[in-house]
């Protein structure tokens, strides 16, 4: 049996949960709410995060966009979505929602603007 700490993130109660894995289950203590039970089964077994941050614009007075990956990505990939962020430019105008790429690092996850240049 192991038994690991997390902290939720899914509100901004920050809930104190205790995962319990037992072979195939997986007990959860400590959340007020489903939220924080799903956060910690997804966060042993497959976690995942939002990858934000921003890259250059061309023909635009407004020098960067934010943008972020559409959904969560597998954790172990951020350093493979940033080297691909690292090399993009963008080119104006682009809104809101814009693919700036479709399928950043092979994760199956678009990379989109959150951020307009005109």
């Amino acid at each position: 049996m192991e038994k690991k700490e997390l902290t939720c993130i899914n509100c901004p109660m920050g809930c104190q949960l205790t995962v319990t894995i037992d072979g195939k289950y997986i007990t959860v203590t400590g959340n007020t709410c489903p939220r924080g039970e799903d956060y910690a089964k997804k966060e042993v077994t497959d976690p995942r995060r939002i990858v934000t941050s921003s890259v250059p614009v061309r023909g635009s007075e407004t020098k960067r966009i934010s943008v972020k990956t559409k959904t969560d990505i597998p954790k172990g990939k951020i350093f493979d979505v940033m080297e691909v962020i690292k090399k993009t430019t963008v080119n104006a105008p682009i809104e809101i929602g814009d693919v700036v790429c479709e399928n950043v690092a092979d994760t199956g996850v678009q990379l989109v603007a959150t951020q307009r240049a005109k």
